[in-house]
């Protein structure tokens, strides 16, 4: 959920952590940042999981980080969740309805999109020691113009050397895309939806979020294992989860 809010100093507000379906509003124990207490805060059909916070600003660090996730994890075992994103901190108790009511439409819909749903991660690797190595070996055009440039009777420019490392960032676009195919073809009837996240590694063949039933894992788990038998030794295949549904939550909020 992508969320902007107003930077402000020296006023207390209330820390976001998602957005529940649900009328009552109920105390969630100590979990938040800080040891405070979570509780939900509603406006008719949809309730604000919030804390109390000293001020309008957090740190990124690594305990805040942990206690936000720690509460998505302990709300999503039995409420469809919104997740917020990290550090959303609006004003009081009133703010948070107003917010709840400006956007209620489009909030009861994702609420719907996700409901009796969860997000799995699925990565897949090139497990090799020399990616550019193991392309040559398996792409015998890429072999081609890798061997002329060491041909030492020719000389060669500075756009042979592009032209090869074209070819290169080519052919593991089109190998990655074929991969997903296939991991696709074994996923596909256990997900709801799939999105393909950006590599940023080379090494990397996809980065995967999968909605999946909430009780649907153990399918999920199956698939990938069946899609991993597809692959030989040089794939690593790696799934975590069950998380909020980050991926699949398409709200901007005007804190």
């Amino acid at each position: 959920m992508h969320s902007q809010a107003k930077k402000q100093t020296g006023m207390k507000g209330l820390y976001l952590y998602a957005i529940v379906a649900g009328c009552q509003e109920r105390s969630l124990g100590a979990l938040g940042i800080n040891g405070t207490r979570i509780y939900t805060i509603a406006n008719g059909e949809i309730a604000a999981v919030v804390s109390d916070f000293p001020n309008r600003q957090i740190r990124p660090e690594r305990r805040h980080f942990a206690a936000h996730h720690g509460v998505l994890k302990k709300i999503m075992e039995d409420n469809d969740v919104l997740p917020m994103a990290f550090g959303i901190i609006s004003g009081g108790p009133n703010a948070v309805r107003r917010i709840l009511s400006e956007n209620r439409e489009v909030i009861e819909s994702q609420l719907n999109r996700v409901s009796r749903k969860v997000e799995m991660g699925l990565k897949v690797v090139w497990d090799v020691p020399n990616i550019f190595e193991y392309m040559v070996n398996t792409h015998p055009e890429l072999m081609e113009a890798r061997d002329r440039l060491k041909n030492p009777l020719l000389r060669h420019s500075q756009d042979e050397m592009i032209e090869i490392g074209r070819l290169f960032e080519e052919l593991l676009m089109c190998d990655r895309n074929r991969h997903f195919v296939q991991v696709e073809q074994s996923l596909g009837d256990r997900c709801f939806e799939i999105k393909r996240n950006t590599c940023r590694k080379e090494h990397e063949v996809m980065n995967l979020a999968c909605l999946v039933g909430r009780h649907a894992v153990a399918e999920f788990e199956a698939g990938v294992l069946e899609a991993a038998g597809l692959f030989d030794d040089s794939f690593a295949f790696d799934y975590n989860g069950p998380w909020a549904p980050h991926n699949f939550v398409e709200i901007e909020l005007d804190i």
